[in-house]
């Protein structure tokens, strides 16, 4: 057998804080964040901003949305981020101004090689820049960046960066049409 998992190790990986902020940070994203009344806004962008995320002004995050690492996220101005969103932070995420991440959606900044025969850990961030919509339920591999006003149809599965301006749908996800012509985003 060429896997043997017993020599994994996460030694070279830093999670940015240190035990006692991560657990902290776990129990109160499973109390008082996620149990805040609905229209709770300014106290959830409180909490991430008090954990070292950038929270731009404006965001609407939902109480049920999950971030590993807050400190290695940031959010701009007016971004909406839906119910049961996983932030899976082990690397950055940024995500744009006027976005939109729906409900049910993974955003995956780690994996493994799958090569290696201790399966080591693998981070890459992910860039979802200003005026994009991720749609329900899409799963983001790490290193994809998803650039201005672009589109990710619900469902699909994205592996390579999208272009701006441009709608991916599918498993794995390809162009299907522009989302404005050049004469609208004037």
């Amino acid at each position: 057998m060429k896997i043997n998992l017993s020599n994994y190790s996460q030694e070279n990986y830093s999670r940015g804080r240190n035990t006692i902020i991560v657990l902290l940070w776990w129990g109160v994203q499973a109390t008082i964040f996620r149990y805040s009344l609905h229209n709770m806004y300014a106290w959830r962008s409180f909490l991430l901003r008090l954990f070292g995320a950038q929270v731009g002004k404006g965001i609407k995050v939902r109480s049920s949305a999950k971030f590993t690492y807050p400190w290695k996220v940031s959010i701009g101005d007016y971004s909406w981020i839906g119910d049961n969103v996983q932030f899976y932070s082990l690397d950055e995420i940024h995500i744009g101004s006027n976005c939109v991440v729906s409900q049910e959606s993974y955003l995956c900044t780690g994996s493994h090689n799958i090569k290696d025969p201790h399966f080591g850990l693998i981070t890459k961030p992910i860039v979802i820049k200003d005026g994009s919509w991720v749609a329900s339920d899409v799963f983001i591999y790490p290193g994809v960046t998803i650039n201005e006003m672009a589109v990710v149809a619900a469902r699909s599965t994205v592996i390579k960066d999208i272009q701006a301006n441009e709608v991916h749908a599918g498993s794995p996800a390809k162009y299907v049409k522009k989302r404005f012509e050049e004469d609208e985003l004037l």
